[in-house]
């Protein structure tokens, strides 16, 4: 095989339509974009423009209030840390904490913290360190002789 005889496969790179370019090229003259109107002109922006009638986004009612600095927190069952611990790319000796998470591939990302929920068996002693807990998540360590630690954040 040489350079020259190297070429793309059928449909993968089409060529894009040159408007404006003649009359020729079928799309001369207004380039496919009609006669007069603010669509025809260039540099003109309608996003949410509807002719005069309300537009659809003051239509609509506004309700609640979105907090600009709210946390967002990774969640993890203790069910799921059971399977990775019985997998063996957990180990149930040492500290599972946020970071020992995503190693083992249970989380991708940690985020504003990890939160514990209690959704499945955990059979495992394990101690936890994390960010967040639900009390039936903290009653469902203990059970299994663990012991779960929810650190204090900076921002709290």
């Amino acid at each position: 095989m040489k350079l020259h005889e190297l070429s793309d496969n059928a449909g993968a790179a089409k060529k894009s339509k040159r408007v404006a370019r003649g009359p020729g090229s079928g799309k001369g003259k207004t380039a496919g974009r009609g006669i007069k109107g603010q669509k025809s002109r260039s540099g003109v922006s309608i996003g949410g423009y509807e002719g005069g009638q309300m537009p659809l986004y003051r239509r609509l009612p506004k309700r609640g209030f979105n907090k600009p600095n709210q946390k967002h927190y990774a969640v993890v069952n203790l069910g799921l840390i059971q399977k990775f611990i019985d997998a063996g790319k957990l180990d149930a000796k040492a500290e599972i904490n946020g970071e020992a998470l995503v190693v083992s591939g249970v989380l991708r990302r940690v985020l504003d913290g990890v939160r514990v929920l209690a959704k499945g068996d955990l059979k495992s002693p394990v101690t936890l360190n994390v960010h967040g807990a639900s009390k039936a998540a903290i009653e469902a360590v203990e059970k299994a002789g663990g012991k779960l630690v929810v650190a204090a954040t900076a921002a709290e």
